[in-house]
């Protein structure tokens, strides 16, 4: 990763963190997993959470992509 994409790296919140891990617990890519439940995958989530952050660990993420043109000349 070279400097200037590293500066745009901020700390995720841990509301970003569980929203994520909610999402790896309920699908699989795109399709959904349906042996996992929504609350118990949320639950999971928050509780993995709290465990990182004790754990010192501190996860980084990039700033959304910048949405595509249309393609037309203006």
């Amino acid at each position: 990763m070279d400097g200037e994409k590293r500066r745009d790296l901020r700390p995720a919140t841990p509301d970003e963190i569980a929203e994520t891990l909610s999402f790896a617990l309920r699908y699989d890519g795109r399709k959904r997993v349906h042996h996992a439940d929504d609350a118990m995958a949320r639950i999971t989530a928050e509780r993995l959470v709290r465990h990182l952050e004790r754990s010192g660990y501190v996860l980084m993420r990039r700033p959304p992509a910048a949405a595509h043109t249309t393609g037309g000349r203006p």
